[in-house]
């Protein structure tokens, strides 16, 4: 992705976190169909590998799986909070006028080729993980044990896994840090007094202001 130096994220435990808190993240892969696209919850293994591992099952009837089988390598993107950002955020548009707006936004780019699996007890596993940890939090909790042993084993025959290791991470958090500091101010007291939780989040995300070297470029 375009990814200026103010905005490039390295910190490999903040990029773990930033993918950690995207509850549904999106495959890529570019295989004998062309581009194919499928959007799934996924588990994140931070100590497997370098980067760590990603998790996930899709429907046998997906034909995505095949492109994984065949070692085409995918991109994994994960979106974070996004939020508008209006030049009446700016205090500099009151001084020059020059503004213009744009948007401020997480993002990480996760690359690899992964492993199919369609062993069920391995299945099993990844699928009970992953719905432990979307029912958590929850009075009563769903358990794949909830549901009848053979209805389990019937749906698990129609989905695939796949263990992906992440080979390469690109991070994005583009919090206005090429503003000058009175403007990164405003952003953050406009997002803040904003009714929508995702300009909440990022308002309470933004650097602390500080000197970078104004730039136009977004």
């Amino acid at each position: 992705m375009y990814n200026p130096k103010a905005f490039a994220a390295y910190d490999l435990p903040q990029l773990q976190q930033m993918m950690n808190d995207c509850r549904l993240a999106v495959l890529i892969t570019q295989g004998e169909r062309g581009l194919q696209a499928s959007h799934l919850p996924l588990l994140l293994d931070t100590q497997q590998g370098p980067n760590g591992s990603l998790y996930g099952h899709m429907a046998r009837s997906n034909p995505q799986w095949q492109d994984l089988e065949a070692g085409a390598e995918a991109l994994v993107v994960f979106a974070g909070a996004d939020a508008y950002i209006s030049p009446d955020f700016y205090p500099s548009k009151a001084e020059h006028g020059k503004v213009v707006p744009t948007w401020n936004y997480l993002a990480v780019h996760a690359y690899g080729s992964a492993e199919v699996f369609s062993d069920a007890h391995r299945l099993r596993n990844l699928v009970s993980a992953l719905t432990d940890r979307h029912e958590a939090g929850r009075a009563q909790p769903w358990k794949v044990d909830d549901a009848p042993p053979e209805y389990i084993d019937s749906m698990l025959k129609a989905i695939v896994g796949f263990a992906l290791p992440i080979r390469r991470l690109e991070g994005k958090r583009k919090l206005s840090q090429n503003r000058s500091p009175a403007d990164v101010a405003g952003v953050r007291s406009g997002l803040a007094a904003s009714l929508d939780p995702q300009d909440q989040r990022l308002a309470r995300l933004m650097p602390a202001p500080s000197s970078p070297a104004p730039s136009n470029k977004e």
